[in-house]
């Protein structure tokens, strides 16, 4: 992939993309459509109920569409450790065989006589068997699937654990038909006080430029908040992004987090949408739960003026990650 210069990323993620129509009631006689997607992450899809926050984003914003959404969560895991813990099985659900769900069971079960203090392959033999004992229920065809990376994207490349991981998974949803969204964390760049200079772009576009490639390999489109974050750094660099006492991404990030996820998983504009809270799950001293990790409150409601930043932000960092991919 040819490397964009850095100003040139800086104008493009300035550009001002045209209003994309999103708003429109259903007629009477329009059936609501369904969409399933399944998250594949640890917290950085847990925390703030994020898939429920989409949720609501893309029935506001396409009243038409019913999501429903199913998260498969392991915290602190990347994509290695859920193929290890067979997390594919949720994937392939629609096809899955009970037969399969025992051979997933059997080889976590060998996990854990191993080393008895996986705690990841006991809950994961608890989730196999939930899976098998609803088999009959839980037979989805999933229409988008979000893949979260964390720190095994940081290195970049063809050599990074989600460059090896992500085309396993994305190869088991493009068989069902379905839409694979890479959700690019950024958990080394995220600011937890206000900025007084600009921020350091260079290793932010190299990683872009890595899952850019990565995207391309395996038909997918991307969540790309590594370049979402620089932007509202570069734009509102009065707002924090991560809490204080807790390495996590705090409400603003989560906001727009789910705003480039709508644009990713619909190729839809979510300025206008009027969701205007984020609410985080963990609180103070896990003791207050009118309190976030940082003491202030844990239901953060943004401003018309931060939300419509929010979201035009979010929406300019995916439009500028489709340009660098059209390169």
């Amino acid at each position: 992939m040819r490397r964009l210069p850095l100003c040139v990323l800086l104008v493009l993620l300035a550009i001002e993309s045209p209003r994309q129509f999103h708003g429109a009631e259903p007629s009477t006689q329009e059936a609501a459509k369904t969409l399933n997607v399944l998250f594949i992450g640890n917290s950085y899809t847990a925390r703030h109920n994020l898939a429920d926050v989409v949720k609501a984003m893309v029935e506001e914003g396409q009243p038409s569409v019913k999501l429903e959404a199913k998260t498969v969560i392991y915290g602190g895991r990347r994509l290695a450790d859920h193929w290890r813990l067979g997390s594919q099985n949720f994937i392939r659900s629609s096809t899955l065989t009970a037969d399969q769900i025992n051979a997933t069971i059997k080889d976590l079960e060998v996990q854990l006589r191993q080393d008895p203090r996986d705690k990841y392959a006991k809950y994961a033999v608890e989730r196999q068997r939930k899976l098998l004992n609803d088999y009959d229920t839980t037979r989805t065809r999933w229409d988008v699937v979000v893949l979260q990376s964390y720190r095994d994207d940081v290195e970049g490349g063809p050599s990074s654990l989600y460059a090896q991981y992500a085309p396993k998974f994305a190869e088991l949803v493009h068989a069902q038909g379905g839409k694979v969204v890479l959700y690019e964390t950024t958990p080394t760049t995220q600011n937890d006080k206000p900025l007084t200079g600009m921020p350091d772009a260079e290793p932010v576009i190299e990683k872009a430029e890595a899952i850019a490639a990565l995207a391309d390999k395996i038909d997918a489109e991307v969540a790309p908040m590594s370049l979402v974050a620089l932007e509202c750094q570069r734009q509102r660099p009065d707002l924090t992004l991560r809490f204080v006492n807790d390495a996590h991404l705090n409400q603003t990030m989560a906001y727009l987090t789910a705003c480039t996820l709508y644009a990713a998983i619909l190729d839809a504009d979510p300025r206008g949408l009027k969701l205007d809270s984020i609410t985080d799950i963990r609180y103070w001293q896990n003791k207050d739960r009118t309190k976030d990790r940082d003491n202030l409150p844990i239901k953060k409601v943004f401003s018309d003026q931060d939300r419509a930043d929010l979201q035009r932000i979010a929406w300019e960092g995916y439009q500028a990650m489709k340009q660098m991919r059209e390169q």
